[in-house]
């Protein structure tokens, strides 16, 4: 192995000693001529052996994989701690639930040397179902999975083409974290939440300082779905969660409308603190989750709960905000 790695990848992990291990030998399996990587594994002040278990691979693999130790709970802080140890200009992670593909990090080096403009790259996370899903469970409710498939052709995210990637399976350049900082442990998994988005808020960071990712189909990484994971109470769980953290993430006027796609507008009126394109906005998901319960379509209807408890969500963190802001007024 070089001295010097071109890319770090950091796996921070909590007590998943029994999936661990295929995480780890999936990243020091890729192919022969990948260019020079280290493995850093981030414990997460985990009790399962995990150490133990990670002690014997590094035995094995000698100078490639490194261990560390981050007691603060939270996969915001078992990466921050990943990122401070990492050694080389390209910074990856990988879940300890994922297994990703033997070009994985060839995919991310060559990527980021085919487009300098941007600062990070992600791609195709794809499931290992542990049984074949419910049939409304199709790849529009693949984000409370952490899972996405965004098709075969390579494009540009950023504010004008708001698509947050995974981080499941993301490598950033080392100078996106200087520019922006790291991850927000205030976004992370919260205690009895099945929800996060500090790897969303570091992405609407890095676009708001005028940055631009890569979503590139050629870096690939399968990840175990859980089997409470595919019933709809996970689901409407997962969104209720999302509905109270997401909008903390988004600037005052920032949000994502029925289409998926982040929004800022001002000087829209008002109604009680509420822009009326918000009010909008709901009503419009309101029809639609009404019409599709009505002719009992299931998939759609799941979907168009959480998109109205998201933009509920906003509404309310939004006239918080405007309430601390001018309190003497109410519209």
């Amino acid at each position: 192995m070089s001295s010097e790695p071109v890319v770090s990848v950091v796996i921070s992990t909590y007590n998943r000693v029994t999936r661990l291990s295929g995480a780890i030998e999936s990243v020091l399996a890729q192919e022969t001529r990948t260019p020079g990587f280290e493995l850093i594994v981030v414990d997460n002040n985990s009790n399962d052996g995990t150490q133990a278990a990670v002690t014997s691979l590094i035995a094995l693999h000698p100078g490639r994989l490194r261990y560390a130790i981050e007691a603060r709970q939270g996969v915001a802080y078992g990466r921050n701690a990943g990122i401070a140890v990492a050694r080389a200009p390209i910074i990856a992670f990988a879940d300890d639930d994922v297994l990703v593909a033997p070009n994985w990090i060839a995919s991310i080096v060559s990527a980021l040397a085919a487009h300098p403009e941007v600062g990070y790259v992600g791609g195709k996370v794809l499931p290992c179902w542990p049984s074949s899903p419910p049939a409304w469970l199709t790849p529009d409710h693949w984000a409370p999975l952490a899972l996405t498939d965004l098709g075969d052709i390579a494009f540009t995210v950023d504010r004008a083409n708001p698509q947050p990637l995974v981080s499941a399976s993301l490598a950033f350049r080392r100078s996106v974290f200087e520019h922006v900082g790291q991850f927000d442990p205030s976004f992370q998994h919260q205690p009895g939440s099945v929800s996060s988005v500090e790897d969303a808020e570091l992405q609407l960071r890095f676009w708001r300082a005028g940055g631009k990712g890569l979503y590139d189909p050629a870096v690939v990484a399968k990840a175990d779905v859980q089997p409470d994971r595919l019933t709809k109470a996970y689901h409407r769980r997962w969104h209720t969660d999302h509905s109270r953290i997401a909008p903390l993430a988004y600037q005052v006027d920032e949000v994502y409308d029925r289409h998926g796609a982040l929004i800022t507008r001002t000087g829209d009126r008002q109604l009680f603190r509420i822009p009326l394109w918000a009010i909008r906005e709901a009503l419009v998901t309101t029809a639609a989750l009404i019409g599709a319960r009505m002719r009992r379509r299931e998939g759609p209807a799941l979907l168009l709960e959480g998109r109205l408890k998201e933009q509920l969500g906003w509404i309310k963190v939004r006239r918080l905000r405007q309430a601390a802001v001018n309190p003497a007024s109410g519209r």
